[in-house]
């Protein structure tokens, strides 16, 4: 099942005793975690004992005492289990933990598992399957669905306006594409942006002067810089990222993911497949956005100039590994090379 607000509210009411939340990303697994807990807290904050047992398989003696200590006050009991893994239980020790969250007669359970990514979740071990069927039975567990761009940007806007601060769409949408999806770091860099700007607005200017940059969207800025024939902005762009104590196989990789991208991207293009169709072919996993981009800056290639772009930073990795050459140089050397091939 995927997770609703309208859901987990009917569960709550309901009062049932176990709450499961998984999926891939961290941010909404604790948020979900934290609404259950805060819920069950209600206006009795100072009647409920919270134990958390940390780690991704907690010792099953400490969390048989945590659940089965009867308080002579009739003090109900929240068990936390933040990010555990079933898999890291033995299928006995399973058992025995699907046991106790259907016997514990005064507790309640919150529990997360965090997966790598989408791919892993479609394919998840037998015994997340098993412990999801179990505190299905006993109360809500759900899938949290990976956020779309435009339910990131809106958790974006509403933490700004939490600061009495306004944050345009524009302005979310770049520290999006400049960030990525890590929304603990977004949630760190709007608070900075915020102060910034006087708690005012936060502008798209101010996220281009002030705002961190993911060194894959760095790179893909500089590769933009390429296909726009710009070769001497280009460099400057790899100097910068250089100074910044960028290694040079991580520049290297990172430019050889986006041109695969876009290869990948007009191939499917010629094939008569959209990108969306070419992000689940290759098994991508996160969101679609990056392949979007990328068949937007393939258009003005043939797929014969980005198989050769492809070849220059084969040789550019190659080079790496092997090279007595400095490290820059062979970088310089292979935006120039892309640079060429892109104007022919």
């Amino acid at each position: 099942m995927i997770h609703s607000d309208a859901a987990l509210s009917a569960a709550l009411k309901k009062g049932v005793p176990v709450y499961y939340f998984y999926g891939s990303d961290p941010f909404f697994l604790q948020r979900a975690a934290g609404r259950a807990l805060s819920a069950l807290k209600g206006e009795e904050d100072e009647d409920l004992e919270v134990t958390r047992l940390d780690g991704p398989a907690p010792d099953l003696g400490e969390l048989t005492m945590a659940a089965g200590v009867i308080s002579l006050f009739g003090t109900r009991r929240v068990i936390l289990l933040p990010f555990l893994q079933p898999s890291a239980y033995s299928d006995k020790d399973l058992d025995s933990l699907c046991d106790l969250l259907s016997s514990a007669e005064n507790a309640a359970f919150i529990l997360t598992t965090r997966f790598e990514d989408e791919r892993t979740l479609k394919n998840m071990p037998k015994r997340a399957e098993r412990l999801i069927a179990c505190c299905g039975q006993l109360g809500y567990a759900a899938q949290m669905a990976p956020p779309t761009q435009r339910e990131m940007a809106q958790l974006l806007s509403a933490r700004a306006r939490e600061l009495d601060t306004v944050l345009p769409d524009g302005a979310a949408r770049l520290m999006l594409e400049r960030c990525g999806p890590d929304l603990f770091l977004l949630q760190n860099e709007l608070d900075k942006l915020a102060a910034a700007c006087g708690y005012t607005e936060i502008t798209p200017a101010l996220v281009r002067q002030m705002g961190v940059q993911s060194l894959e969207a760095d790179v893909f800025e500089m590769i933009r810089l390429i296909n726009g024939k710009n070769a001497a902005a280009a460099c400057k762009k790899l100097q910068a990222l250089r100074r910044a104590q960028n290694d040079p196989a991580s520049i290297a990789a990172a430019m050889i993911a986006s041109y695969l991208d876009m290869y990948r991207v007009k191939a499917g293009q010629e094939a008569q497949r959209p990108y969306q169709q070419v992000f689940k072919d290759f098994a991508y996993t996160g969101k679609d956005y990056r392949l979007k981009k990328s068949g937007e800056a393939a258009a003005r290639y043939t797929k014969r100039q980005l198989a050769a772009s492809l070849q220059v930073l084969q040789e550019l990795d190659t080079a790496l590994k092997s090279s007595p050459l400095n490290k820059d140089i062979l970088l310089e050397q292979a935006v120039c090379r892309l640079a060429a091939v892109g104007a022919r």
